[in-house]
């Protein structure tokens, strides 16, 4: 399964790597891949493909799940979209609370109580999907984990997931991308170890402008 969403990522474009050209992220990292999940929804092959799978992990790993809740704003339309295949309620859960109306932070309906999994399209240092698991548990939400349609598998996401006691179930990773955009030419064979000491630590900028 993994092997397969990182072609329709990779062909669809969401994500794609260029290390000779890295580009920057918000915090200033310099990137050699850059992802695009929204993309998903106007591919109907890959969208069809994602949201069928991420209903079948929910169902595997979260089975008492009730209530699904994307993350602003990406996790949105996967949320709605895998909630209609199993037939269960969603909302979804903003950066913050809105500053008029019910200043709600959280959209849709949500009893404490009820066993709740995260929809997030990108897990990178854990940062946002954390906010959002907080943001459910002090509303009373029972968190189960997130249902996540790629994880970068930093170090430092993992160890903040650990300590916050949450679990992610991804259709695909960093690693698993870099292995079938090697075997299928969207990267040079040396360019993989190059990517990988990125995913290692990507504060670490020594793999721009060497090979493997």
């Amino acid at each position: 399964m993994s092997q397969a969403i990182a072609r329709h990522l990779l062909e669809i474009g969401a994500v794609f790597l260029r290390p000779a050209e890295p580009c920057t992220w918000a915090s200033g990292i310099q990137s050699p891949i850059y992802t695009d999940n929204r993309l998903i929804l106007t591919a109907p092959e890959a969208r069809e493909r994602v949201e069928s799978k991420l209903a079948f992990i929910i169902k595997k790993h979260f089975p008492d799940v009730e209530v699904l809740m994307g993350t602003a704003t990406a996790g949105i339309a996967h949320a709605a979209i895998t909630a209609q295949i199993l037939e269960l309620p969603m909302g979804y859960v903003r950066s913050g609370a809105k500053d008029h109306g019910r200043r709600n932070q959280i959209e849709g309906r949500l009893e404490p109580g009820w066993k709740t999994v995260v929809v997030e399209d990108l897990i990178s240092t854990g940062g946002s999907v954390l906010e959002t698991v907080q943001a459910l548990r002090d509303a009373g939400a029972e968190v189960l984990g997130v249902a996540s349609i790629f994880t970068y598998g930093m170090k430092k996401g993992l160890e903040r997931m650990a300590q916050a006691d949450v679990r992610n179930h991804s259709l695909t990773n960093f690693d698993v991308i870099v292995d079938v955009a090697s075997q299928e030419g969207y990267i040079r064979p040396g360019d993989a170890g190059r990517l990988l000491r990125f995913r290692d630590n990507p504060s670490d900028e020594s793999w721009i402008g060497g090979e493997a």
